[in-house]
């Protein structure tokens, strides 16, 4: 059974009374092109094919496919509300709670959340019992974590690797920018958005001989 499904099993029976099961916090990381995106619009869909209510939320600096909006790169695509560093993500999906019962909240994007909405997410499923289902990168193109992945990986209930392939054929774990050469860039500032053109995903050791250079022993 995937995890999305376990996820949606466990609802499901909290739903139907079953108090062994409680809502979670989820983190779904990977590095680019391992299928977030997918994965999240797949899940979504299984909610709503069972007749559950989940929201989607995507972080509003990345309009490549357009605002408001949550796309994968195989062609899905469902409205999103957006959120901006000051946006409290615990009012909102509160309010829309209070409008009509939740079943599930969705996360795009996740890596751009603040330390302050990973806690605020946190409060969505312990005081709402609303499962929340986030799906980011882990790393930065220098190798380092973002906040938003920083804090989802130490507070997250459930952890989960999407996996993605190296071009030598080894799981790709980072992920290179890259210049308009095609050289990899080691400096600049942590969130600059772009797709293919503009990062690779890639193995430690490849990443490594790119961007770490020679590591001391």
């Amino acid at each position: 059974m995937r995890d999305n499904d376990l996820s949606l099993k466990h609802n499901l029976l909290f739903s139907l009374g079953a108090k062994t099961y409680m809502a979670q916090l989820y983190f779904y990381y990977s590095a680019m092109n391992a299928g977030k995106s997918t994965a999240l619009l797949q899940s979504a869909y299984n909610y709503e094919e069972r007749g559950m209510r989940s929201e989607i939320f995507t972080a509003a600096l990345d309009h490549r496919f357009g605002e408001g909006k949550v796309t994968s790169r195989i062609g899905l695509a469902k409205p999103a509300h957006l959120f901006a560093p000051e946006s409290n993500l615990f009012e909102h999906i509160q309010q829309l709670n209070d409008d009509a019962p939740l079943n599930a909240i969705f996360i795009d994007e996740a890596q751009f959340l603040s330390k302050e909405q990973v806690m605020q997410l946190i409060h969505v499923v312990d005081d709402l019992n609303i499962p929340v289902l986030a799906y980011g990168l882990r790393t930065d193109f220098l190798g380092e974590t973002f906040a938003g992945s920083h804090y989802l990986l130490a507070w997250a209930d459930k952890l989960t690797e999407l996996k993605t392939v190296c071009h030598c054929g080894r799981k790709a774990n980072f992920v290179v920018r890259l210049d308009e050469h095609g050289h990899a860039i080691k400096h600049g500032a942590q969130v600059e958005i772009g797709g293919n053109d503009r990062y690779e995903s890639m193995c430690r050791k490849h990443f490594k001989s790119l961007v770490w250079g020679h590591l001391p022993i």
